[in-house]
This record gives structure tokens, C-alpha cells and sequence, in this order.
């Protein structure tokens, strides 16, 4: 049995969506399969102030982002906008979210979602993700934690057929997260592997730190930081693979 939700909280998750029931408004702006809206955000999150920093920081890179703050809203805004990514508190008010996030996925199969939830639900909501493209976060979480998750699926795009990415002998499957180096599974936290994804971009190009702390921070002041974790990374790919440009940036090697 799914893990129940909290008292006053949204109802428990279902595992199908036929299960989950909910009032949904008809579908008066039928979504196509094209490409989604480049780089806009449905942020379907409690108007916390958690909440308004991502809103702040991502509108500051340019992204379009469209703040959603109950269950219907999202569906509206979905069928009205056909953004590229939809981040979803899955206790907002409103409907059960177990079905909003079902009627996203069929209406907008193209579009991932990540899916923000408390640790006691998560396990619940595990089976209601699409393993090649959607993402979870557990509450509370780190602002920058988001906003980096955010960016990285922006960054790469729409699921396409091909989802490995390979620089010699570093394999990246985007479709699962799985990273491998030599043919041995190498285990990344979120942060080294957005900051891997950042460096795998311009594979053999020196990308500066302040570009890094950008794309993975939202923080182009954080040199610092950037170090600290191209030495985490390094530990775990090899410390061959990065090569620092002093004065400029660092390199991936293959």
C-alpha cells in the first residue's frame, strides 16, 4: 500500500491514473507533440520564499517561468503555455496531484516534471514518474539544489532518441543519470552531475568558473565553490580528465 498523506495534506498517491480521480476542466487548448516552449518553466510550487528565490533567480537568467499555485492551475497552464519543463508540488492545494501529474504526462508527454515531495511520500510517488525523463526532489530542499535540477533539464532539451553522451572513455546515460567511467558505474549527487552536464557541453573547451557557478549555482560570483567541487568530481572520474587553464577555466579531456 502507497504511503498516506499527511492530515490536511493532498490525498494518498494512486499507481494508476485511472484510480486517481479528479474534476479536470475539458481540454479547450489541445496540445501538439512539438518541441516545448524554449526554456519556460511551469513552477507549481507554495508561494514560500523558497519558492520566490528560484522564481527570482531563474527570471534573472532570462528563463520565462510561470508561477502555479494549485492543482488546476497547472493543467490550465500546461494546455495554455506547453512549457519545457513543469516543476510540481505534489501538495498544493486543489485536486489530488497523483492525478495532475497523470493528466500532465498524457496531455504533455513530452514535457518532464520534476516533482517535489515530503520524504514520507516519496516512495509513492517513485511509481508515478517516467524513469526517462522525469526527476523527484524530497521537501525541504536547498534552493540551489532546484534551481540547478531546473537548469540541467533545460539545458538538455526535450527526451530524444539518443541519450548517451560519450567523451572517450565517459559515459553519460541523460535518459537514467547514469554515469560511467573505464565501464565502471560511477555515483554522482545532483550537484557534481549538473556541474559534469555543465563541462560536457563544450567537451574539450576551457569553460570559465564563473560560466560553472552560473549554470549550477545560479551564483557567477562563486569561484570557490566551483574548486571545491571540480576536486569532488575529479575524485570520481579522475583527476586526469579535468584540466584547469589557470587563469581560464577548465577542460574536460577525453
Amino acid at each position: 500500500m502507497l504511503p498516506a498523506a499527511p492530515p490536511g495534506g493532498a490525498s494518498s498517491y494512486t499507481s494508476t491514473a485511472a484510480s486517481a480521480r479528479v474534476s479536470v476542466p475539458p481540454n479547450t487548448m489541445p496540445l501538439t507533440n512539438e518541441p516545448s516552449t524554449k526554456n519556460h518553466v511551469l513552477l507549481a510550487l507554495p508561494p514560500t520564499a523558497a519558492s520566490a528565490s528560484v522564481l527570482r533567480s531563474l527570471r534573472s537568467e532570462g528563463v520565462s517561468v510561470s508561477p502555479v499555485s494549485d492543482g488546476i492551475g497547472v493543467l490550465d497552464a500546461v494546455r495554455a503555455r506547453d512549457p519545457a519543463l513543469v516543476v510540481l508540488d505534489v501538495e498544493l492545494p486543489g485536486p489530488d496531484q497523483a492525478a495532475v501529474l497523470a493528466a500532465v504526462q498524457t496531455e504533455a508527454p513530452h514535457v518532464p516534471v520534476i516533482a517535489v515531495t515530503p520524504r514520507e511520500r516519496r516512495l509513492g510517488l517513485l511509481g508515478l514518474l517516467r524513469g526517462d525523463r522525469d526527476d523527484f526532489l524530497v521537501r525541504p530542499f536547498a534552493v540551489d539544489e532546484l534551481a540547478a535540477r531546473i537548469r540541467l533539464r533545460l539545458r538538455l532539451g526535450p527526451a530524444v532518441e539518443n541519450t548517451v553522451l560519450r567523451h572517450g572513455e565517459l559515459v553519460v546515460d541523460t535518459e537514467f543519470g547514469d554515469v560511467s567511467v573505464d565501464g565502471q558505474p560511477v555515483s554522482l549527487s545532483p550537484t557534481e552531475y549538473a556541474l559534469l552536464m555543465s563541462l560536457l557541453a563544450d567537451p574539450g573547451e576551457v569553460v570559465p568558473p564563473h560560466r560553472l557557478a552560473r549554470e549550477v549555482w545560479s551564483d557567477p560570483a562563486s569561484p570557490n565553490l566551483v574548486q571545491v567541487y571540480i576536486s569532488y568530481l575529479r575524485r570520481k572520474i579522475g583527476a586526469d580528465r579535468i584540466r584547469t587553464v589557470r587563469g581560464e577555466g577548465y577542460v574536460l579531456e577525453a
